[in-house]
Order: structure tokens, then sequence, then C-alpha cells
């Protein structure tokens, strides 16, 4: 009677051991998918808002090698105001129909911003780099409607 005494008193307690590391096991890869996907929807939010932008700007300006430039600064400071530091930036800018002249009659212009958001708390042993999730966003601007139309004398 002992021994059956003594046998059950060594199992006392197991079941909270192995419930809390049951937890600990299923809620750190929880924890990490949750994480991932908020760094990847800010990260699409923050391409988003860099296309539209850098739309706008290239619209704005007097040339279009000048607009370029604008546009790849503000697609730049519309990343970095959402958190995103440190990534590849990528802006292309398309126009039709007059493709050697974006600011001209009523081109429209399409930009293409890409850029890649990391995946958190990985390290870079999985081969090439920490692993990322590639983002891009697309944004048209017709070029009449952000220029100022000359009123005619009264």
């Amino acid at each position: 009677m002992t021994r059956r005494l003594a046998r059950r008193r060594g199992e006392d307690g197991s079941a909270l051991v192995e419930l809390t590391w049951l937890g600990i096991l299923l809620l750190v890869p929880l924890v990490w998918i949750v994480v991932s996907v908020f760094e990847v929807q800010r990260g699409a939010f923050a391409v988003s808002g860099a296309a539209r932008a850098a739309g706008r700007a290239y619209a704005l300006a007097p040339t279009d090698a000048e607009g370029y430039a604008r546009a790849r600064a503000v697609a730049r400071q519309a990343l970095a105001d959402q958190g995103v530091h440190g990534v590849p930036l990528d802006v292309r800018i398309t126009c039709s129909p007059y493709p050697h002249d974006c600011h001209a009659g009523t081109s429209v212009i399409t930009v293409v911003v890409s850029s890649r958001v990391d995946l958190p708390l990985l390290p870079a042993f999985f081969g090439g780099g920490a692993p990322s999730f590639a983002l891009d966003a697309t944004h048209a601007v017709p070029i009449g409607q952000f220029q100022e139309v000359g009123r005619a004398a009264p």
C-alpha cells in the first residue's frame, strides 16, 4: 500500500508542468504569426501611401526629371512615416499616351512602388538574409488633376 501512495505522490503536479510547456510551445508561434501579420500590414499600408504620394509629387513637378527625384524622396518619406526604415525601394513611373513627356496634355501617370518587409524575430540562418515579404502598390494620376488651369480675364 505504501508503494501505491508513493507512486501516486510522484505524479502530483506534473499536469501543471505539462500544461505550462504546452502553452508556451503553442503561444510562441501564435505570437510570432500575429506580429508578422501586423508587420506585413504596416508595410502594405506604407507602400500604398508611398505610391499615392509619389504620384502627386510627380504630377506637381515642373519637369519629368525633377518629378522623378521628388517622387522617390516622397516615397521614402512615406515609408519612414509608417515606421518602415532601411528597406529597398523601387519607384517606377510610366505615362500614357505621351511616354516621353508625362506633363503634356492629358497624360496619365502610373506609379509603381515596390519594397519589402523583413519578418520579425527570425534569424538570417535560413539563407540569404532575414526572411522577407515583397510588397508593391500602383497608383494612377491624371496629369490635369493636380495642375492649375489658367482663368480667362474678366
